[in-house]
């Protein structure tokens, strides 16, 4: 159990931005102290925080070709392990959104095992909280995170099938991931599950002694979640902490086993005030659920600034579309306007087919489109909170948000408030930047109900 060896429960490092601060709420709702950090806190930054539990590190592996996955993982991974928390967790997106080529998770648990010397590594996927269920090996997810969309199978996802990066075309995530590792991998299914804690264990048990170096846990209730984290908390030692895989069921799996021991308190969510001023939303995201918020934000009243691909064919053109982007903003701005500044509305915007075209004119790669897109969105968020009064920002896009994140100058965020599932209201911490001290809210694309945006504005919860 918890000791004073271990002062961190958890360290994890999220693939993007978005899904890191879908595992800082989990943890945080949980009653454990967390802070997310742009990068690998010191012990001396640590040491600024009084009480803290569990850290973060919101990265940007997701969109990360292997090589550049292995290189920046070994050094994170390396620093997190200085920590001596008592659980390392790579927290992955909860359709498993990932590839041989791009983003690879294989890669990602590849280097964790060898620096923390795993025995085996445990994945979850599952997350019922967030509309994401595990069968048999198949993952199921609802259309639309804290929504009441319809669930389907991974590879019939109306969304992920057409994700523009990584298209889901498998669900048994052992397929998926065997094709990205070379290790031998096992299931704990959803019938060997509801086994008694003690039978599950010793299920696990033989699995790894036959050779299984990666093993899958089924789930599709929020009891099961709870086993789960007895299983992978008996797992950790005092000298060696559990490295794990997963989604931010993980958290919420370690969270609702030491509840339930009494180790932590749960904390009631705060629920989301209205802004003090007008909000500014970001959108990198290409997810029809998005497209459909930003249709519902502009028939509300929101002002509308659509970013145009043609901004990349030259270093010219970016530095005078941005100025024009940032004037337009500061002008709404001072109109006490809303703003929404997009690069699609969706998979069937007709920017996503010109932007092949830019991206071949200025010299980049269609895999460059996070960075390209992310570090544009972000700067123009820098030098809008410089000029204008803008107190809350919305960034919108998983894929984007971590390379919008940098570019804003954050170093880490703490959770304020829920909103919605997976996605809290944050305070930032920029020393620096205009954007310290602001409110910030990282949605990923899949995350929320039509009136998302809206009621980032008025802080109504239905």
């Amino acid at each position: 159990m918890i000791d004073s060896e271990n002062s961190l429960l958890i360290a994890f490092y999220g693939d993007d931005f978005t899904g890191s601060t879908d595992a800082l709420e989990s943890l945080s709702l949980a009653g454990i102290q967390t802070v997310l950090f742009i990068d690998p806190p010191t012990k001396s930054q640590l040491a600024k925080y009084d009480g803290l539990q569990a850290i973060g590190v919101a990265g940007m592996t997701r969109s990360m070709r292997p090589e550049q996955m292995e290189e920046t993982l070994r050094k994170a991974y390396s620093e997190l392990l200085e920590l001596n928390p008592r659980h390392v967790h790579y927290k992955v997106c909860s359709t498993f959104d990932s590839s041989p080529f791009i983003g690879s998770i294989g890669k990602a648990l590849e280097t964790g095992a060898r620096i923390f010397e795993s025995t085996f590594v445990p994945v979850l996927v599952a997350a019922p909280t967030l509309g994401r269920y595990c069968v048999f090996g198949n993952l199921f997810a609802r259309m639309g995170i804290g929504s009441d969309g319809t669930i389907h199978r991974l590879d019939r996802h109306p969304s992920m099938i057409n994700h523009p990066t990584t298209p889901s075309e498998e669900s048994d995530l052992r397929l998926h991931l065997q094709k990205q590792t070379d290790k031998a991998i096992a299931l704990v299914d959803i019938l060997q599950i509801e086994r008694p804690a003690e039978e599950t264990e010793l299920l696990v048990e033989r699995l790894v002694e036959n050779g299984a170096e990666i093993v899958f846990f089924d789930a599709i209730y929020d009891s099961q979640i709870e086993r789960i984290g007895g299983i992978l908390d008996a797992q950790a030692t005092k000298k060696t902490p559990l490295f794990s895989v997963g989604s931010s069921g993980v958290g919420s799996a370690l969270a609702s086993f030491w509840k339930e021991k009494g180790l932590t308190t749960a904390r009631k969510a705060q629920a989301l005030r209205p802004s003090d001023s007008p909000i500014l939303v970001i959108s990198g995201s290409c997810s029809p659920v998005t497209g459909g918020q930003i249709k519902a934000a502009l028939a509300a009243g929101f002002a509308e600034i659509p970013v145009d691909p043609e901004v990349f064919e030259s270093s010219e053109k970016y530095t005078s579309q941005k100025q024009d982007y940032v004037n337009m903003g500061r002008k709404y701005l001072n109109e006490g306007k809303n703003i929404l500044i997009h690069t699609s509305c969706g998979t069937g915007d007709e920017r996503l087919r010109r932007a092949r075209k830019a991206f071949e004119i200025g010299g980049y790669k269609q895999s460059d489109s996070a960075y390209l897109y992310g570090t544009l969105l972000g700067q123009i968020v820098r030098e809008l909170t410089a000029a204008a009064n803008v107190k809350r920002i919305i960034i919108a896009g998983g894929d984007t948000s971590s390379y919008a994140a940098r570019a804003m100058g954050i170093e880490s965020v703490e959770m304020i408030s829920a909103f919605a599932p997976g996605a809290p209201l944050c305070r930032a911490r920029a020393p620096g930047s205009p954007l310290d001290g602001l409110e910030l809210n990282f949605k990923g694309g899949q995350v929320g109900k039509p009136d998302y945006f809206i009621k980032a504005s008025t802080g109504e919860q239905k």
